[in-house]
């Protein structure tokens, strides 16, 4: 019985917290066309992704399809990051509907909202929001702590949709601007060195693929202050479960899952080694949820 409990949690933890920021392309579209995928899921998964939405509440119903070998042979071969071009041009294709693909009940059941407000309710003076996505963390600042905000994402899309949610702020007299850019490399180029109390980003690490994140957090340590004038980043990331058996099933899935996802999250990435390896961050905090499925960073510049 016991036994069983676990693998029902495994599951559930698992397939719950997959990808907060792969997954912006519906699992409907990455399919339509392809024929072993089809005879596989037609009757069965792309009628579940319509009728009941979200892409967690749909992974919920499709264990057996990543668990099955033969689905996964049918599968096209992943690719474990988006370039920054099919990164525009995805989430500029499903900015509008991103917050309906990437939300859900099971979202704030696993406290994956919650950790959100923790986070990012740290971030003072200066802040720079990479990948702000649609703007899901606005709400989430304490404004009275935010000298001004700089928004940054690759798709002109989510930086539409974006601006559209800064409307709501309560406060509105703060600075806010909005910039295109790539945060793999461009963020020194456009901001500087030391420019910023505070970076923050959510759920991204993953999509840029091991190379890409590795990248960023040099850029992110590059543009934030030092901790001697009050410098930190805050992350948010999926990451690899320190539990055994937890990582394990990432490392069997985790092909199949960027795949479905649309060349999405790697989501068994180490983000705590990424982040001692960058060479620039270290980690004065870390904070683990559902297992350590995804985990938030307080981190400074050395």
């Amino acid at each position: 019985m016991k036994s069983k409990g676990l693998v029902s949690l495994v599951v559930i933890l698992l397939l719950s917290i997959y990808c907060e920021k792969s997954f912006a392309l519906s699992i409907n579209e990455q399919w339509r066309g392809r024929r072993k995928i089809e005879e596989l899921s037609q009757s069965q998964s792309l009628s579940l992704s319509q009728e009941m939405g979200g892409r967690r509440t749909f992974l919920w119903t499709s264990i057996d399809r990543l668990l099955i070998p033969a689905f996964i042979a049918a599968l096209p071969q992943p690719s474990y990051a988006l370039t920054p071009r099919e990164a525009e041009k995805s989430y500029d294709t499903y900015a509008k509907s991103y917050d309906e693909l990437d939300g859900g009940s099971a979202s704030s059941a696993l406290g994956i909202e919650q950790a959100r407000i923790d986070l990012i309710q740290q971030a003072t003076g200066n802040v720079l929001e990479i990948c702000v996505g649609t703007g899901l963390n606005l709400d989430k600042y304490d404004l009275q702590k935010v000298s001004s905000l700089t928004l940054v994402d690759i798709s002109d899309g989510m930086l539409q949709q974006t601006k559209e949610r800064v409307k709501s702020l309560e406060k509105q007299d703060i600075s806010v601007r909005f910039v295109k850019a790539d945060a793999t490399s461009e963020l020194v180029k456009f901001f500087g060195e030391q420019a910023f109390d505070t970076v923050v980003d959510s759920f991204s690490l993953c999509v840029m693929g091991d190379k890409g994140a590795k990248n960023c957090l040099r850029e992110i340590g590059r543009v934030v202050k030092k901790p001697d004038v009050g410098g930190s980043v805050l992350l948010l990331e999926n990451s690899r479960s320190s539990n055994r058996l937890l990582g394990m099933y990432q490392d069997i899935t985790a092909d199949a899952a960027a795949s479905v996802g649309g060349k999405g999250c790697v989501y068994n990435q180490d983000v705590s080694a990424m982040i001692r390896g960058s060479g620039i961050l270290q980690i004065e905090r870390e904070t683990d949820y559902a297992a350590g499925l995804f985990r938030s960073f307080v981190c400074k510049r050395i």
